[in-house]
């Protein structure tokens, strides 16, 4: 099917690699174009709510983190080398969604069904292994990393933020890959609950992320931030159990955790009703293939007629990917990082004709613009008063670690 969607210049491919994340689909995917909407100057939200009360379809798309300049008065000068627009959303002219061994096909009146199914199952099993090896290169140097956590330190000291997400880019000039066979090889080798193929004309994300942005199930909202990650040890089940257990008592990881909690309550706060929002997971260790991950779960009740313009100004860009307080920490990410993040930390997912929705959280992910030659690759760590240095650098270097490995 992958190979089938790589005639679309545009198509959305979610996978939860079967885990069990509250996923409404196994897989589903949107390929073609009935109706779209992309990022002018001013009006975002507004946009977006319009294009979702018009068209009461399937849409998929993307928000990019720097939308936050609609939401703050903050703005967004660093380069930015694969140029995703800063939002973008279409009505699929086919949408597939797989279920065990079960394949839907959705289409509008131009399509016959046994035709691309036809298409489908006529299309090579094989993906392509072409891939040009070249060097990973920093924005930052080790110290120079080291240095600017030391001055977010100095930050915190003097109150202006409590905890801050401070990202870098590794990146390859130059370079050419068949994205979807690196795809491919990041699902094998680190599959995640919210993975993602997604191609926006010549720009390509390759997303194996762990983390939810945002579900929404009728008047039912949830968020799953993720703060506080362990290396594994697979070949040592008693080793890695303790690493599990000791990522679960770390104060400075729990704090850090805790901290973004009460932010993501505060925010759903302001569209959810008096009281109705909870923690419904605290502090849980999830394990993945190269990583432990600590993540809760908050939830609440939508009031009535919150917009969906309403959810994403009230809760982007996710705390996880922040700090707190999220206005003051993006000015100095803005500040301290090198490189506009773009569509990392930002986010990617679906609507469905009923309003409901699940978006993910851009991490863990390979972004290449084919006709620059450009791939980017940013991992960052929450920085806070008691944090290491060294460890966040070390942080960040096995974030990227299932990425570079693909690459190699």
């Amino acid at each position: 099917m992958l190979n089938f969607l790589q005639k679309f210049s545009i198509f959305c491919f979610l996978d939860n690699n079967e885990y069990e994340f509250d996923k409404s689909y196994e897989c589903i995917a949107g390929a073609g174009i009935l109706q779209s909407i992309v990022a002018k100057q001013f009006g975002y939200f507004s946009e977006i709510n319009e294009f979702q009360k018009l068209h009461k379809d399937w849409i998929f798309g993307h928000l990019s983190y720097d939308i936050k300049n609609e939401i703050e008065d903050l703005h967004s000068l660093n380069p930015d080398g694969i140029k995703f627009p800063e939002y973008f959303f279409f009505v699929p002219e086919i949408v597939f969604i797989i279920s065990g061994n079960e394949l839907q096909i959705g289409i509008c009146n131009s399509f016959d069904t046994d035709n691309i199914h036809k298409q489908i199952i006529s299309c090579s099993a094989e993906i392509n292994k072409h891939n040009n090896r070249a060097e990973i290169k920093s924005r930052f140097t080790k110290n120079e990393y080291i240095t600017t956590v030391k001055k977010l330190q100095e930050h915190i000291l003097r109150g202006d933020c409590y905890e801050i997400n401070f990202c870098q880019e590794f990146y390859i000039n130059e370079t050419e890959i068949d994205p979807l066979f690196v795809y491919s090889q990041l699902t094998k080798l680190s599959p995640s609950p919210f993975s993602a193929f997604y191609k926006y004309h010549d720009r390509f994300l390759l997303c194996s992320s762990p983390e939810r942005f945002l579900k929404k199930a009728g008047n039912t909202v949830i968020s799953q931030p993720i703060k506080g990650t362990s290396e594994r040890i697979i070949n040592d089940a008693k080793a890695d159990d303790q690493l599990k257990k000791n990522l679960l008592n770390n104060d400075k990881e729990r704090s850090e955790n805790i901290m973004i909690v009460d932010l993501v309550r505060n925010d759903l706060a302001k569209i959810c009703e008096e009281g109705s929002v909870f923690v419904k997971d605290l502090l849980s260790v999830y394990s993945f293939p190269h990583v432990h991950q600590m993540i809760s779960t908050i939830s609440g009740t939508l009031k009535n007629n919150i917009s969906l313009a309403d959810v994403f100004r009230a809760t982007f860009p996710m705390g996880s990917m922040t700090g707190a307080p999220k206005k003051r920490v993006m000015e100095l990410i803005e500040m301290y990082e090198k490189t506009k993040r773009g569509l990392f930390s930002g986010s990617v997912g679906y609507i469905n004709p009923e309003g409901d929705f699940d978006f993910n959280v851009v991490i863990r992910s390979i972004l290449y613009n084919s006709s620059e030659k450009y791939l980017s690759i940013q991992a960052g760590s929450a920085i806070t008063f008691k944090s290491v240095p060294e460890k966040e650098y070390e942080e960040c270097l096995l974030k990227i670690a299932a990425l570079r490995n693909v690459l190699a």
